[in-house]
């Protein structure tokens, strides 16, 4: 769980980077004396990157499902670490003029392409390490670890925001987290060259029974597993990266909070997500996946407009609260829905067959996020716009968690 999870924290640490720092992004790479406009292009190259994550799942989960998924897991923590590192050393708009933006594009769709192999890869990894009646608890970690990173992520970026001011920050102090990922990322590879592969992969591999062609068999036995699995992550995707991108340049840039507030309050409520996650997994081997699942939706569905409209409001600590309440929702769905999207594949083709799905849904509902969420104000008006996209979100996974079964407890093969 350690190696596996101090590399998914590095993963997203630097992957979520980019959102944290959006709109500082934007002054930097887009040329606009608008800086709403100059956002919304910074959000598109964020979308960018998820573009390629179906490409990379493809790539790298029937990579997994052949040779392994410590392999794999290997692999794409060094891509990403690489590519973050690089973003850090860009020029900018005022060094190099069209050329910086096109560079931030590569990077970003180098980082999505590495991206695809990684959530798959650790949710499949832990679950395989576990006994039945702890395999929630011991997958929500990977959600755990990601969200520790986006509070870290976040937190680094408040603080450097308080020691160096918002206009250092602004020139030069946005690069140092980019930076950090050399030695993050020479960390996670070690732990990930030294870790064994699960033990449901090995037995596997024992038996000679390893699939040549994973996808072609996903797609011939599994179809509507896939359905489910997509079904799952739609809030999933959407929840996540509303959080953890979407919001601080939404409360700086359309609620006129500070960017000190702004990293703030997403720190303390991305931070409510990473305490409640492995209460919510613990639950979910306890009661069934399905019930936390329904209750997270069900939450999205109906408090999330009065909780941005409690944001709106202009008070940093009802804002925090807001985040924190929307926060429990993230934790009660993630807790069980690592799980049951395992729970719904065979060993043979489960790496794959969720790195499809997943990164499917992530590139058509959880990239376009903040970009859509932008658009939806510039559109209507309305600075509340935004929750319509969570909630109608909220409303197909729940539907597609109604019609799922149960699956806690079931042995994986």
């Amino acid at each position: 769980m350690t190696s596996a999870g101090v590399g998914h924290f590095i993963e997203w640490f630097d992957f979520g980077l980019y959102g944290t720092l959006a709109a500082i992004i934007a002054s930097n790479f887009f040329a606009s004396s608008d800086p709403t406009v100059a956002l919304l292009k910074s959000f598109a190259v964020f979308g960018s990157g998820f573009l390629m994550r179906p490409l990379g799942g493809l790539f790298f989960g029937s990579m997994g499902d052949r040779l392994g998924r410590r392999k794999v897991l290997v692999t794409v923590i060094t891509i990403t670490s690489v590519s973050t590192f690089v973003m850090g050393i860009l020029p900018t708009y005022s060094q190099a003029g069209i050329i910086a933006p096109v560079l931030l594009v590569l990077t970003r769709l180098v980082q999505g392409f590495a991206a695809g192999g990684e959530s798959s890869g650790v949710i499949t990894y832990l679950a395989e390490s576990a006994k039945p009646h702890r395999r929630a608890t011991l997958t929500c970690w990977s959600e755990n670890f990601s969200f520790m990173a986006f509070v870290c992520g976040s937190g680094l970026v408040l603080a450097l925001t308080h020691w160096l001011g918002e206009p250092a920050m602004n020139d030069w102090g946005w690069r140092i987290p980019f930076l950090l990922a050399a030695p993050l990322g020479l960390g996670g590879f070690y732990m990930r060259r030294n870790m064994e592969d699960s033990a449901e992969f090995h037995k596997l591999k024992k038996s000679g029974k390893l699939e040549q062609s994973p996808l072609r068999t996903t797609l011939k036995t599994s179809l509507r597993a896939l359905l489910f699995c997509v079904g799952f992550v739609v809030v999933k995707a959407v929840s996540s990266w509303v959080l953890q991108s979407f919001m601080p340049g939404y409360l700086s840039t359309y609620l006129n909070y500070s960017r000190t507030d702004a990293y703030l309050i997403t720190t303390l409520g991305l931070l409510s997500v990473a305490i409640a996650m492995p209460v919510t997994g613990y639950l979910s081997d306890r009661l069934g996946r399905r019930p936390l699942m329904l209750m997270g939706c069900g939450g999205f569905f109906l408090l999330t407009w009065p909780a941005m409209l409690l944001m709106a409001q202009g008070s940093v600590l009802a804002s925090i609260g807001a985040m924190s309440m929307l926060g429990i929702f993230v934790a009660l769905f993630n807790g069980g829905c690592g799980a049951a999207m395992v729970e719904l594949f065979p060993t043979a083709i489960r790496y794959g067959s969720i790195a499809i799905s997943y990164n499917i849904t992530v590139a058509l509902f959880g990239g376009v996020t903040p970009l859509a969420s932008a658009s939806l104000i510039t559109f209507t008006g309305n600075p509340l716009s935004p929750a319509f996209y969570v909630m109608a979100t909220a409303l197909i996974s729940f539907i597609a968690v109604l019609l799922a079964k149960e699956t806690a407890g079931k042995t994986l093969d």
